[in-house]
């Protein structure tokens, strides 16, 4: 199934695939008229400040042919992937004429040790170059007691933007930054409930593109495409298949979409951070500029990196009932462990109501590493009744 040709035919498709597979396209154009670009690692890093900043905010992602050549002298191997991977693209130059600045979010616990690496690399080697970094530390509850350090802590990025940038962010400019996120993420929301539908209109691999591609562009033309791809996807024709719900790794490509839509099944949702979690809670306007970055994210979905096995079966359950899948995959890559940590409750839960699941644990990275595994998904497909 994969990437259908009403899709391919579509103009905003077009658009938004191009960026998702030509990742640096637009930030070499924004850096050559003058702009700066601020990467990130982590889901947690507020975009809408780097964008009242007049920034461009772009994640960096991992290359899955990467040798890890220089990541491999300063980390362990046991060392989550995909992280790693993403590690060595700093670490060896290939960012160095592609973004200024980098953003580090505490959203795992792989990902606090990166930053601490990164930081003593710079330390003992001041030659090599590396772009200033910033570390964000979240606390991540909903207690509110904790929600005046989570302010002061978005207070310390503001300031940096400001200092990156050379110019104040302005009360104004974040309102108008998070309209464009928030109307943004409205429109990403139609597209996951055309996924969800009775009859789907969007596979798992399309939407996959159709939210990636927000990480390497204008927010606001991501924003008026996804709109026009949500009108006109109304019309599409079904994407057929046994509708399965995707939990565990981000998926950064739609490697394993694609296989698993050749096993018969439609990737009608997912809760990774590449997926429908980008775009689950808006920026409350009616609140002060602080209070509400801390309420758009720290109130979303429940990652399975920071909270507790009983929010995340919480969260899970409502996620696949929201979705109508009929079984649940749970995919971990090796060294992942804190997914791994929930799947026991969650398995219990999910087929104490009659949804079956399949875990796929210590994968290999990238997903075409793992032999058989085409065949392994085809296996579950059919076990719900699937061709």
């Amino acid at each position: 199934m994969s990437i259908r040709k009403c899709a391919e035919n579509n103009t905003a498709f077009r658009r938004l695939n191009d960026v998702y597979r030509n990742r640096e396209k637009e930030l070499l154009i924004f850096r050559e008229n003058g702009g700066k670009v601020v990467g990130e690692i982590g889901c947690d890093v507020p975009d809408e400040l780097v964008i009242a900043a007049g920034m461009l905010p772009v994640r960096i992602y991992a290359d899955r042919e990467s040798s890890l050549e220089e990541a491999d002298k300063y980390l362990e191997l046991s060392f989550d992937p995909v992280i790693k991977a993403q590690f060595e693209k700093l670490v060896n130059g290939s960012y160095n004429d592609l973004i200024d600045f980098l953003a580090v979010s505490n959203s795992t616990d792989v990902i606090i040790r990166t930053y601490l690496y990164l930081r003593e690399i710079k330390r003992i080697e001041p030659d090599k170059l590396l772009p200033p970094v910033e570390f964000i530390d979240w606390l991540f509850t909903r207690k509110p007691m904790y929600k005046m350090q989570n302010e002061k802590t978005v207070k310390r990025f503001w300031e940096t933007l400001e200092e990156w940038s050379g110019r104040k962010i302005t009360q104004e400019d974040f309102i108008a930054a998070a309209e464009i996120c928030n109307k943004d993420r409205a429109a990403l929301r139609r597209i996951s409930e055309l996924r969800r539908a009775h009859k789907p209109r969007i596979t798992g691999s399309e939407a996959l593109v159709i939210i990636g591609s927000a990480f390497f562009m204008h927010r606001s033309e991501h924003a008026e495409l996804v709109s026009q791809l949500a009108d006109d996807a109304k019309s599409w024709p079904e994407a057929e298949g046994v509708r399965l719900f995707l939990t565990g790794s981000a998926q950064e490509s739609a490697e394993l979409y694609t296989l698993i839509e050749k096993s018969g099944a439609v990737v009608v949702g997912e809760d990774h951070d590449w997926g429908d979690r980008f775009s689950s809670r808006d920026c409350n306007l009616s609140y002060p500029p602080l209070q509400s970055i801390v309420d758009c994210y720290m109130l979303r979905d429940f990652s399975s990196k920071k909270a507790l096995v009983s929010e995340r079966v919480k969260t899970l359950d409502e996620a696949v009932d929201a979705s109508g899948a009929r079984g649940v995959i749970f995919y971990i890559n090796a060294y992942e462990e804190a997914a791994s940590w929930d799947y026991p409750s969650e398995k219990k839960s999910l087929e104490s109501r009659g949804i079956l699941t399949k875990a796929f644990v210590k994968m290999s990275y990238p997903v075409s590493a793992n032999v058989g595994l085409e065949d392994k998904i085809r296996e579950f497909t059919k076990a719900l009744g699937g061709v």
